[in-house]
């Protein structure tokens, strides 16, 4: 007799997901099917009689054949089931089975093998998830009060939940919407999982080469040769199909051959033979894989699709993937030493862990560290990144005690809003300096695993100055700065004091501070024959200076011969000083001998000063260091109480009118870009778009839609004196003082006038509208919504035509602290007309209300932040006077598909191609 379902939903394929669990290694998670009905009953069969007990309370050693049947076939909506597998075997498995409207029961077991592992929370997070996209609010679980594991997962959730305890039996109710607790549990088992999947690459303690070669300069050969140089501390194995041994070391045929343990593996193969190695790899459980070989994402369509297959069958198998097409790891600390990569040129230990996807740039970077004299805790260069990315290495260097500076080369961000929150929390703690390459054009590099950003190379670095991410141009400026931040302190503020012995080079230091906005001392000239002892007395000066935040030392040959005195004195005081001191000597780029502490190692100390081949690249580099400086200890700002906020009638207006929108305008909406950001979102009603503006306090100024000269006097007498009437249409400026609009109308024959005006010029298609007079003030544009890439984002500028030809806009993440409601505005060139007074004023009374503006970006960049289904919202414009900020226009485009943020919902790794549905 079969066990049979309602009507069956198809497979749900955006339920697949790989996760990583808090041993580092990684499992699959996907729906259960008919189909795995021989996989649950070993499963069960594994099972020790204990947990089997906690599972079903009673002894059950056998699954019966109705009993496989009713847990492998479910309908998913009302009875789901998700499995997790690692190398294509069941260890864990959960579901639900709904017992009222909104509500269902859960249980899942995980096998005792691996237990432990956070596969129990994880699959609570993806069942949760799951529930609530097909209307489940509530979750019951019934568990014995010995289960204590079990329990603890359910309490450490960070749901609300209700406990109750019946015939032996404790019963939860868990209440499944997402809360500020659950999301910081879920990120915090994120962070511990991520970031011990990547000290598990980088702490091996075993490493196979597999395709080592004894022909000279070859990948394989070289990869074993740097590994062997670099003095790694665990066993090497070279893999060779035919040789007994390879530079020296005893050689496998295969990985399998190898009596020990493999931790990491080295792939150096031609791309074709990569997935029989990853395979191998599988069957010996070696923990991460670092892929040399090129020829997969960038060489087209099917070097895609094996690219696809590596990550999904090394994943699978629980191992981490570098790569492909990369150059490899690094890691200084003595307790491994481990250099794999191609290039013979790794810097010594030192504070900074860098991250860059660029291969071909790698050795350059590595030799151009060690000739600056800076050293390096991990390098990781990720090649085509189509796993192991930027992100999990941020994860990692957020908890490392041997990192101190963070740096990354960027092609691509594969995940940009997780990038910016996961900087933001570093960046508290921690510098992070990033280029990003290809910022004049709107492409990534070939075979990278990242869509193009859907916002301006401008916008991106607003957003990265809101996370504290201090971005440069190139890497020379990025080393530029790192010397700083790596080997000196923080500048407290902005006020510098420069000396040196020359009176041209210190002014230009001068002018260059003026120009990044830092503020300089006069400058302080020793002369052309300035002694160690002079600059030993300026630089004591200046340092005691309470009003000298950082000092730049200028310090030029001179007539007499030139000694290491200078340098000793610089680097004396630095050794002890709390502010940073920084220098253009002699020319050096980096951290010459004579300015360098080092221990017995060699290793440079911090206190080593930094110097710069011109002052402007040292006052350069201090403008960054400070700027980033003062955002650390800046207020972060608060999220206000704010009244009248009605999240669920936005809710339900939102519903309503996606249900009865069918053919509204669609994907002609733009984000800031000539391009739509998505064909799916529907441009909506006036009435409807100003109804869930008003859900978040935010109120639109009335207008009357009229179609001849009677009805404007009409809608004029109704909503009263003075009025203004103005074209409505979407393709026409809506904004204060443009050709579409006359305003003050202060009469019956003014308001004909006006109109017949504008319907003569501009005809049926302007929508002429009839709307109350606002005092004027100062006329700007907000649009909001959710950006493919960052998520929620919030812009703001002028509504002005010279701003638009500038481009003068700024942007923020949602939702807006009160603080960064205030950047936002301060941001744009143009705002120095928002905080002064309007033409023909007499008093501060006079002066734009910037609060209410403020207060009017915060409402609305919590309503995009709580509704992803608000595609777009513009408001054009929004008039700032002395009495409030009043929107005039407003459109607003809801997107049902948009239901989903890119750094929302369970955590999980970058997707590849799914096997089923």
């Amino acid at each position: 007799m079969s066990f049979r379902v309602k009507s069956v939903q198809p497979y749900p394929n955006h339920w697949e997901a790989d996760v990583v669990l808090t041993d580092g290694g990684t499992a699959h998670l996907r729906p259960i099917t008919p189909d795995d009905a021989d996989m649950l009953r070993a499963f069960h069969e594994r099972l020790s009689q204990e947990t089997i007990y906690y599972r079903f309370f009673a002894p059950y050693p056998k699954l019966s054949t109705r009993d496989v049947e009713r847990f492998t076939t479910v309908d998913y909506e009302d009875r789901v089931g998700l499995i997790a597998t690692i190398s294509g075997v069941m260890v864990a498995v959960v579901r639900y089975d709904k017992i009222g409207a909104d509500e269902a029961e859960v249980a899942f077991v995980v096998e005792d093998a691996h237990q432990g592992r956070g596969l129990a929370s994880v699959l609570l997070e993806h069942i949760g998830a799951a529930a609530r996209e097909r209307g489940v609010r509530r979750f019951i679980a019934d568990v014995l009060p010995e289960n204590r594991r079990m329990i603890n997962v359910f309490r450490e959730a960070g749901y609300t939940a209700q406990q109750t305890f019946d015939e032996g039996v404790i019963r939860l109710t868990l209440d499944l919407e997402p809360t500020e607790t659950s999301t910081e549990v879920m990120r915090a088992r994120e962070q511990r999982a991520e970031s011990r999947s990547i000290a598990r690459l980088l702490f091996p303690e075993s490493v196979a080469v597999i395709g080592a070669s004894r022909t000279a300069h070859t990948i394989g050969q070289t990869a074993l040769r740097n590994l062997l140089a670099g003095d790694f501390q665990g066993p090497v194995f070279p893999v060779h199909p035919e040789a007994n041994a390879v530079a020296g070391v005893r050689a496998y045929p295969s990985v399998l051959d190898i009596p020990d343990r493999v931790d990491l593996a080295v792939v150096a193969v031609p791309a074709e033979m990569v997935a029989g190695v990853v395979a191998e790899c599988a069957s010996k459980g070696v923990h991460g894989l670092v892929v040399l070989t090129a020829g997969f994402g960038e060489a087209g369509p099917e070097g895609r699709g094996r690219q696809d297959e590596l990550v999904r069958t090394a994943r699978a198998a629980g191992m981490r993937v570098v790569g492909p097409n990369c150059l490899g790891i690094v890691n200084t600390d003595p307790v491994t030493s481990l250099n794999s990569t191609l290039s013979p040129h790794v810097p010594p230990r030192g504070p900074i862990g860098f991250f860059s996807q660029s291969g071909a740039l790698g050795r350059a970077i590595l030799q151009r560290v060690s000739e600056r004299g800076m050293g390096l805790s991990t390098f990781v260069s990720a090649g085509n990144r189509a796993d192991v990315s930027g992100n999990d290495l941020i994860q990692y260097w957020q908890e490392d005690p041997s990192t101190e500076v963070v740096l990354q080369y960027l092609e691509s961000l594969g995940n940009p809003r997780k990038f910016t929150r996961l900087a933001r929390r570093l960046a508290q703690h921690k510098p992070v300096v990033a280029v990003r390459s290809g910022g004049s054009s709107e492409g990534v590099p070939t075979g990278h695993a990242a869509d193009t950003l859907a916002l301006p190379d401008y916008a991106v670095t607003s957003l990265f100055q809101q996370a504290g991410v201090v971005r440069v141009d190139d890497i020379t400026q990025m080393f530029d700065v790192a010397q700083l931040f790596a080997y000196q302190p923080l500048p407290a503020g902005p006020r510098v004091g420069i000396l040196g012995n020359s009176d041209s080079l210190g002014l230009l230091v001068k002018d260059a501070c003026v120009r990044s906005g830092l503020k300089p001392h006069e400058p302080v000239d020793l002369g052309p024959n300035a002694t160690a002892e002079g600059f030993d007395a300026a630089l004591t000066s200046a340092l005691d200076d309470d009003s000298v935040h950082s000092v730049v030392v200028v310090f030029i040959p001179a007539l007499t011969p030139i000694s290491d005195d200078v340098a000793e004195v610089m680097r004396s005081k630095a050794a002890t000083s709390d502010k940073p001191i920084l220098t253009s000597y002699l020319g050096y780029q980096g951290m010459p001998e004579e300015l360098r502490r080092v221990n017995e190692s060699g290793e440079t100390l911090r206190g080593s000063v930094p110097s710069y081949p011109a002052p402007e690249d040292a006052v350069r580099a201090l403008s960054r260091a400070t700027h980033y400086s003062l955002w650390r200890e800046r207020d972060a700002g608060r999220h206000p109480e704010l009244p009248g906020i009605d999240g669920a009638r936005a809710r339900e207006v939102i519903g309503r009118t996606l249900a009865s929108t069918g053919g509204g305008e669609s994907g002609s909406h733009v984000w800031f870009t000539s391009e739509p950001v998505s064909s799916e979102a529907t441009s909506i009603p006036a009435s409807a778009a100003r109804e869930l503006l008003d859900c978040y306090g935010i109120t639109v100024c009335p207008d009357t839609p009229v179609s001849s000269e009677e009805e404007a006097v009409t809608a004029a007498d109704e909503l009263g004196y003075p009025v203004v009437v103005k074209a409505n249409a979407p393709d026409l400026r809506l904004r204060a003082g443009g050709t579409g609009i006359r305003a003050d109308l202060r009469s019956p024959e003014e308001v004909r006038s006006a109109y017949a005006a504008l319907y003569e010029r501009l005809g049926d298609e302007a929508m002429l509208v009839v709307q109350p007079m606002v005092s004027p003030g100062v006329p700007t544009v907000v649009r909001a919504g959710e950006n493919p890439s960052f998520g929620s984002v919030v812009g703001f500028g002028l509504a002005d035509a010279t701003a638009e030809l500038l481009d003068d806009r700024a942007f923020r993440l949602a939702p807006l602290t009160d603080v960064d409601a205030a950047g936002l505005v301060h941001a744009v060139r143009s705002s120095p007309l928002l905080f002064g007074l309007p033409a023909g004023a007499t008093s501060l009374a006079d002066q734009p209300n910037v609060a209410a503006l403020e207060e009017l970006l915060i409402r609305l960049s919590r309503l995009v932040d709580a509704f992803p289904e608000v595609a777009h919202v513009e408001l054009d414009p929004v008039m700032v006077n002395a009495s409030g900020a009043y929107v005039l226009g407003h459109r607003v485009w809801l997107d049902e598909a948009a239901d989903v943020r890119p750094d929302a919902g369970p955590r999980r790794l970058r997707g590849v191609a799914s096997e089923h549905g």
